[in-house]
């Protein structure tokens, strides 16, 4: 099994045409994700062609869904359209939003996640690396990537991944399949102050599914969410949890990388949050390099199994 996304979900592309969704979406095809439609305005009824793959092209995303039956969508729209793209989603009544652009205004945000509130389309993102279910095939093809992660590194298993920081979900990736761990699905659900959804969300969802046996959740500096999921766990999972902070040496008050990491209370430093993690029975990586053995540790601390 796997959370949100399957080798069968129908996925659709806004902005499509653009040059990193363009690139993207080859990526995706090429990984044997199912990319039924792409969205761009005004280029309706126009293809999207690659290595065979003939995507068919339109104007609005409720046109796309109406005529390919597409269920989840990924925005690779320019900051400034963004959100507006990410309400389409949601008044198409799609079950999936992953918005991986970067730089959407805070306020935009804001706007948009009170009209989403209530509504049936889940938001992941903005500034976020997407969403991975590993398939079977060499190098984990066959499976559904939505976003910017690189496919090659994952490995159809049972280990979840949750995180704020995209290079360290593959960093984290990359360790469990060297070590001949497979994953269920990794999320990124990105770093910025406002988003969709949040660790203890995809925490949650990894939690029910019981082909989820061990759980790795990476955070950083910066609001309460890891605190709020670590507390969480604590009282309510059962499965080997491992944890990683980033952003240990960081000052006070500077923003480090993500619009989000920003230190602003006593529990958004990272000693604090690692404290907070060591309390609610989670397994700390030491270091990045430190992330799957940490997740072995705390399995094996539990006497449980992850292949």
């Amino acid at each position: 099994m796997s959370i949100l996304i399957t080798p069968a979900t129908k996925v659709l592309v806004q902005g499509i045409t653009g040059e990193f969704g363009a690139r993207h979406t080859k990526l995706s095809l090429d990984y044997g994700t199912q990319i039924a439609a792409g969205v761009t305005p005004g280029k309706g009824g126009q293809f999207f062609e690659h290595n065979g793959h003939k995507v068919p092209i339109f104007n609005t995303v409720r046109d796309a869904v109406a005529a390919t039956g597409a269920t989840v969508s990924t925005v690779f729209v320019p900051p400034p359209f963004a959100a507006d793209a990410i309400l389409e989603c949601a008044d198409a009544e799609l079950d999936l939003c992953v918005a991986i652009t970067e730089g959407i205004p805070i306020k935009d945000m804001i706007s948009a996640k009170r009209a989403l509130a209530g509504r049936k389309t889940r938001l992941i993102g903005p500034n976020c690396p997407g969403i991975v279910t590993p398939g079977a095939g060499k190098d984990s093809t066959g499976g559904c990537r939505i976003g910017i992660a690189p496919g090659y590194i994952h490995k159809q298993g049972h280990v979840g991944v949750v995180s704020r920081s995209g290079t360290l979900t593959y960093e984290a990736v990359f360790q469990l399949t060297s070590k001949g761990l497979g994953q269920t699905t990794s999320v990124g659900i990105g770093g910025d102050p406002v988003n969709g959804t949040s660790h203890l969300d995809v925490i949650k969802l990894f939690n029910d599914d019981p082909d989820t046996w061990g759980i790795i959740m990476i955070g950083e500096i910066g609001g309460s969410a890891e605190a709020e999921a670590a507390r969480w766990i604590k009282a309510n999972c059962k499965k080997p949890v491992a944890g990683f902070i980033a952003g240990a040496t960081a000052p006070a008050g500077r923003r480090m990388g993500h619009a989000g990491a920003v230190v602003g209370g006593a529990e958004d430093t990272a000693a604090a949050k690692i404290a907070i993690f060591k309390e609610c029975g989670i397994e700390c990586a030491i270091t990045p390099s430190d992330m799957a053995d940490a997740l072995i540790r705390a399995a094996q601390a539990r006497g449980a199994k992850l292949a």
